[in-house]
């Protein structure tokens, strides 16, 4: 990405058009989907492959319905035309969403992170989050190896967004499995 462009984050996926008159059925994966989906919010569509497929759209229709939305983009109002479009992510840029609150972290900005004991002894670098069936697991990079630690509030004391570090409290010999 260069200096200029804008950063994009995934705000919902496309399930499929709803209608005749270019209305698409978005499940949304943002905690604020009435805002990344308001009238007029421009999005952009990125398939599979990671491509932007189509965008900037603006949104001329939008409406809550059921767990998900229904959004309908201006010069796209018909079947046809949002057909292509099924199974794709809807992004948003970065800017115009609100911003994570205290203790809150995008999931793309925790690799990197340190990772600290409430004690003060660092047990090392968040490489990469990994989605298990039990949950958000972070793979850290310890001083001897790494280890799997949950995302989850009892083990997580302190998100530092601003200083890149994550303060735990884990169960005793967890890092060191």
């Amino acid at each position: 990405m260069d200096e200029g462009e804008a950063r994009h984050l995934v705000v919902g996926r496309l399930r499929k058009p709803h209608g005749l008159k270019g209305d698409c059925a978005v499940f949304p994966l943002t905690d604020t989907p009435a805002q990344a989906f308001a009238l007029g919010h421009r999005l952009w569509i990125r398939n599979l492959a990671g491509e932007v497929v189509a965008g900037p759209l603006e949104i001329e229709r939008t409406r809550p319905y059921h767990r998900e939305w229904l959004v309908a983009f201006r010069g796209h109002l018909h079947v046809d035309a949002v057909g292509p479009w099924r199974g794709h992510f809807l992004e948003a840029e970065a800017g115009t969403l609100r911003p994570p609150s205290e203790g809150e972290v995008y999931l793309h900005e925790l690799e990197g992170f340190a990772v600290q004991a409430k004690d003060g002894i660092a047990l090392g670098l968040v490489t990469r989050a990994v989605e298990a069936p039990s949950g958000l697991m972070l793979e850290v990079q310890g001083p001897k190896r790494e280890f799997l630690m949950p995302f989850r509030k009892e083990f997580v004391v302190t998100v530092d967004r601003a200083g890149r570090r994550l303060v735990v409290d884990l169960p005793e010999g967890l890092a060191e499995l």
